[in-house]
């Protein structure tokens, strides 16, 4: 084979893994599953709702790196301080210290009457191999007990 043939294959192999990922998207999920998955709770501390591992947005670059890097843990309404909750894990298994800003998205089911409402966390330090969780609130403004929000998603995330 020539040497121009494989230059060749060895640019259209570095194209492909450039527009792949070569860290390995997760179709769009966090957790690595392609899904979601959601779950009531109550429990003794006064907080009832909702907990969702939803989807995340795409992007492109060091914002979508980001974004795979929040792991959702959970997503609820804390009765006791009327306040939209999600609980995050940022992992940076890169070799730089980052700060990460986070944007979740509480959204209910379509045709609900949840408003979309969204939370955002500015400046986490999260030292390179580590990790570090977080909790996002944003006020509940219904009138209910939150239950109409059952989903919750990260819109935007990114790191410098």
């Amino acid at each position: 084979m020539k040497m121009r043939h494989v230059r060749a294959i060895a640019v259209f192999g570095i194209a492909v893994v450039a527009l792949t990922g070569a860290r390995g998207s997760h179709g769009g999920s966090c957790g690595g599953s392609s899904g979601s998955h959601s779950s009531s709770h109550s429990d003794n501390d006064g907080t009832t709702g909702s907990s969702s591992g939803g989807s995340v947005s795409g992007g492109t670059g060091s914002s979508n790196k980001a974004v795979r890097d929040v792991t959702i843990g959970e997503c609820k309404y804390d009765e006791a301080t009327k306040n939209l909750v999600a609980r995050v894990t940022i992992k940076n298994d890169g070799l730089l210290d980052y700060d990460y800003d986070v944007t979740m998205k509480f959204t209910g089911d379509a045709g609900g009457t949840a408003v979309p409402a969204t939370a955002t966390k500015t400046a986490v330090a999260v030292t390179a191999g580590a990790s570090q969780s977080v909790e996002l609130t944003t006020p509940y403004t219904g009138s209910g007990d939150g239950s109409e929000y059952t989903k919750c998603e990260v819109s935007r995330a990114s790191r410098s």
